[in-house]
């Protein structure tokens, strides 16, 4: 517990700061924890981050993440920012021609899907930050306060599983704990900051959100099964991985700005 605090204290202070900053520097540090959560995606599959397909998916997450503001230098190609995936895709493809198939479809498939899972949700995070600092700490907020929740009424209260095949710990009681206590602390951020969103409104995102937060934790922990790891990483030592840190704020943020939220 002594080194999950003095971690979590540490990576706190490096990002926080760098989320009140926002600019370029936000979206450089947003690049970074990009690519090291692609890179423990490959890992956990045995495939090499410095390697051809590596740097292809890698290519790939830097497209997908490219902000919205910037997206002339792009389109002054004369393509659109799909089109730019298209080719690389298409290079994939040729590359398992090249390979002689000792690298298939089947990794093709995987290395694309990492690319996107990875950089959909950190490129809303950069969206959200453009949107303004107050969204950025309403997601960060509602996933702490699901997770706290979850923990604390989950040891308390909860006694039927939730889906003990991919997270044995986590109880029905805790999802729902983690669902009010995000209602509560997202009632009192909203009452403090200048969220104009009818309350109504609120709370109904802020249930969605907690219960795709939760998903998004669930998404990681059959990931770890499916691949026999314990964590994704070891960049933060005591909670694992940048992907163990993020993985609920991956599916969060997207859902954040469907809902037009933002």
């Amino acid at each position: 517990m002594k080194q999950r605090i003095i971690t979590a204290t540490v990576a706190l202070a490096i990002f926080i700061p760098i989320v009140i900053l926002g600019g370029i520097p936000f979206i450089i540090f947003t690049y970074l924890l990009a690519a090291i959560g692609l890179y423990e995606l490959l890992n956990m599959r045995k495939q090499r981050f410095i390697s051809f397909p590596g740097l292809l998916s890698l290519a790939i997450l830097w497209i997908i993440l490219w902000p919205k503001k910037y997206i002339e230098v792009i389109e002054q190609f004369g393509i659109t920012k799909i089109e730019f995936l298209l080719i690389f895709v298409l290079i994939f493809l040729t590359y398992t021609v090249l390979s002689k198939n000792t690298f298939t479809f089947d990794d093709v498939g995987f290395s694309i899907l990492s690319a996107l899972y990875v950089g959909v949700g950190f490129y809303f995070l950069i969206e959200t930050r453009e949107a303004g600092i107050t969204y950025v700490f309403f997601a960060l907020l509602l996933i702490w306060a699901t997770d706290t929740g979850a923990y604390f009424i989950g040891r308390s209260l909860g006694k039927r599983k939730l889906w003990p095949a991919i997270s044995p710990n986590k109880t029905v009681g805790g999802a729902l704990g983690g669902i009010v206590s995000a209602v509560v602390v997202i009632l009192l951020f909203a009452f403090f900051t200048d969220i104009s969103e009818p309350l109504f409104k609120v709370i109904v995102v802020t249930i969605i959100l907690s219960i795709f937060g939760q998903i998004g934790d669930l998404v990681e922990s059959a990931l770890k099964r499916h691949y026999d790891v314990k964590d994704s990483g070891f960049i933060l030592p005591g909670h694992g991985g940048i992907l163990d840190r993020f993985d609920s704020l991956l599916f969060v943020l997207p859902i954040l700005h469907f809902l037009q939220f933002i």
